[in-house]
């Protein structure tokens, strides 16, 4: 059985219970298919960034304690570079999810030098890893160039096909206590995140035209496990992102089969071709109320659903599993190398 060490610094806890349900969902799916994960959560969001001090001298005696076969850094930036500075006795795999490589359109010159410091701090784990995940095709092309890209795989985050599936929009207008009447276009944001663009959201909903009321309802702070009560009780979900990587909300309305209107940003192009009742518009309020106004229009649900089976927690970690695999062959096979030339030229020195 393959030992994973994973170090993560977002993952749900009883303070931040939405925080990193992606990786939360990834372990799961890690261990469905029996692999055994060790999670080892850095607290980033109670702790600021002193939680990165001594993070490398705080991983060996976990590394020594569980005896992992890889560790997965399950994000970049400054926690990706401390760990893969600090592990020198196994293979390395790390994540990029995002922001980590993309940087955030922060406010301030502080706030901005602390986005672009942990982007510099991505380039440094992602030369030292053994192997690479991102999420989608734009943060692939984001690495630096001198990245050996046999080493890296674009693998999108899995949904639970289980928890998130389509049931009666009015059954779950009734378990949240919502009116039957008004058209809900759901939008999916955390507070303080400015590349969510909310104005432009309201913007688009003002200009949406419909037989009755539109109302534009912002998901924020929901526990994980309602979620798919808000996409199922919802008429179309929206997205007016400036970048993204994989976006899970995308998936799980997917497979909610809810209509959605997004912006081209990450890689929602490749997770709506096909779908029907499901558009990419210009981030213009008038062209993305116009999308949104035909699918009211129309009415039901889209298909999205059936566009996801390659997408299930199961079948994303069994692609993570061989990317694990991949790196250990590669990783034994160059220990092994470097064993006989260290034996070759301790037989042929002049001391010998």
């Amino acid at each position: 059985m393959l030992r994973i060490l994973a170090v993560t610094n977002l993952y749900p806890a009883p303070s931040t219970p939405v925080s990193g349900t992606f990786i939360e969902q990834q372990v799961k799916g890690l261990k469905q298919i029996g692999l055994d994960v060790d999670v080892m959560y850095v607290n980033r969001i109670h702790g600021g960034m002193k939680e990165y001090r001594n993070l490398g001298a705080r991983v060996r005696p976990r590394i020594a304690a569980f005896q992992p076969d890889i560790v997965h850094v399950m994000y970049g930036g400054v926690m990706a570079d401390q760990i893969t500075r600090a592990v020198h006795d196994r293979p390395i795999v790390v994540s990029f999810c995002g922001a980590d490589l993309l940087g955030e359109p922060l406010v301030g010159y502080v706030r901005t030098f602390i986005s672009k410091y942990g982007v510099w701090s991505s380039y440094k784990a992602a030369r030292r890893a053994h192997g690479i995940v991102v999420k989608s095709k734009n943060l692939y092309d984001l690495l630096p160039l001198d990245i050996d890209r046999s080493r890296v795989k674009i693998i999108p985050n899995g949904v639970d096909l289980e928890r998130f599936k389509p049931m009666e929009k009015k059954e779950a207008r009734r378990i949240l206590g919502w009116p039957m009447e008004p058209a809900v276009i759901l939008f999916a944001t955390v507070r303080g995140h400015v590349k969510k663009r909310p104005e432009l959201a309201q913007a688009a909903v003002a200009r949406t035209k419909c037989d009755r009321p539109v109302e534009l309802r912002v998901m924020q702070g929901v526990p994980h496990e309602q979620v798919p009560l808000w996409l199922n009780a919802s008429d179309a979900l929206i997205l007016t992102s400036i970048n993204e990587g994989s976006v899970n909300i995308i998936k799980e309305g997917l497979a909610c089969n809810l209509p959605i209107v997004s912006v081209d940003v990450g890689d929602v192009r490749e997770r709506l071709n096909g779908v029907q009742l499901s558009a990419i518009a210009e981030p213009t309020p008038e062209v993305l109320g116009h999308k949104l106004s035909e699918i009211l229009q129309h009415g039901g649900r889209s298909d999205g659903r059936s566009h996801l089976q390659d997408l299930t927690i199961t079948a994303i970690a069994e692609r993570i599993k061989q990317v694990y695999l991949q790196v250990l062959s590669s990783y034994r096979g160059e220990a092994i190398n470097l064993d006989r030339l260290r034996r070759v030229d301790h037989l042929t020195s002049p001391a010998s």
